[in-house]
């Protein structure tokens, strides 16, 4: 019998893994997937995620990614560049996770792939093919996709007119990469916004959060929804002009942006976007799902299965400040009226920027 369980093998579940193995804990890691793939978003790594990847035996020299120093933000015909409070990076999930995972395994962490865990019941995980798999301790980290048994209902605001995540691959470009170059940038338009980072490969990872009212006025296209983006959004339409159509546009519907939840149950740990979802503009995903998991994994040292309800409710009241500001800025983004003013407040008041960058950022101690 295993210790700990851990469901789902992204970064907030690998680096559970890892931190419960170093403890010295019999640790059972199961992913759906049958190989590791590139989920939908969160290539950006602020620099308090490259530290707690360091911390992990992840040194951002092996991640090779591309180097960020700067936010950039597009509203209309508008444009501002800050810098950044410290070194970020663009890298692939495909990537990311790997490094994750190969650590996992090499810390004796029991990895296992193909293994769809469909329900947590009885202090057990039951799978789709019957089996069930028991342990005292359990840790969800099963990303965006919802979990049966796991509500996880949008803010009120959204709940008329859900938001959805898409992403698109723009191919490794020498134009592509004078544009965007050691940048993350921001396109914000009519209910929703498009963040775009370069990659380990040159390649660009395009991620947006978009109303459902949105996609239904481009026939519930996405393609056609970035088409018309790019032939009203100058400097998106740049971006686009190198994309590769063919490669088609992945989707995830009724993302809940803004979502957390304070409750669980002795013995449960939720982790990364199972303990909540914060607004994708802020570039926090991958720095909630590592710190959710250092959290937890201390939380599990001092306390068993126990402590896993004290620790959601102090990770759901770290929570509150980042995810306040940034569903602010998302709903001030999404506004054509507010979101014009938001390049030129940038470029008057730099500051402002780096101080809104660190006060989304997630620190569960």
């Amino acid at each position: 019998m295993s210790d700990a369980i851990v469901v789902g093998a992204g970064p907030a579940g690998s680096a559970a893994a890892i931190g419960l193995a170093r403890t010295g804990a019999k640790t059972l890691l199961l992913e759906r997937a049958r190989e590791t793939g590139d989920a939908l978003c969160g290539g950006f790594l602020s620099w308090q995620t490259l530290a707690r990847l360091d911390a992990l035996g992840i040194e951002r020299a092996a991640l090779g990614g591309q180097a960020v120093h700067y936010v950039r933000l597009f509203a209309g015909d508008r444009q501002s560049e800050t810098a950044l409070p410290g070194e970020a990076m663009g890298v692939s999930r495909h990537r990311l996770d790997g490094m994750l995972q190969a650590a996992a395994a090499a810390a004796g962490v029991g990895l296992e792939y193909g293994i769809h865990a469909a329900a947590l019941d009885s202090g057990a995980v039951r799978t789709r093919d019957g089996a069930a798999l028991a342990a005292p301790a359990m840790f969800l980290a099963a990303g965006k996709h919802g979990f049966r048994g796991f509500a996880r209902d949008p803010v009120q605001w959204q709940r008329a007119d859900p938001a959805m995540g898409l992403r698109l691959r723009l191919p490794a470009h020498p134009a592509l990469g004078r544009l965007v170059g050691d940048a993350v940038e921001l396109h914000l338009f009519d209910r929703g916004y498009a963040g775009l980072v370069q990659q380990e490969d040159g390649s660009g990872n395009l991620c947006l959060a978009v109303h459902k009212s949105r996609l239904d006025e481009a026939g519930g296209d996405p393609v056609a929804l970035l088409r018309a983006l790019g032939d009203t959004m100058p400097h998106l339409g740049a971006r686009l002009a190198y994309a590769d159509w063919s490669r088609g546009v992945d989707a995830i519907g009724h993302v809940p942006y803004g979502w957390r939840t304070r409750d669980t149950a002795p013995g449960l740990f939720r982790l990364g976007d199972q303990a909540g979802v914060i607004p994708s503009l802020a570039g926090e995903g991958m720095g909630l799902a590592l710190a959710s998991a250092e959290a937890a994994v201390s939380a599990w040292r001092h306390g068993g299965g126990a402590a896993a309800p004290a620790f959601q409710e102090r990770l759901a009241a770290r929570m509150t400040r980042p995810f306040a500001l940034a569903n602010l800025v998302w709903r001030m983004g999404e506004s054509p009226g507010a979101a014009r003013f938001i390049p030129h407040a940038a470029s008057l008041f730099p500051s402002l920027v780096r101080m809104i960058s660190q006060a989304t950022r997630i620190d569960p101690r």
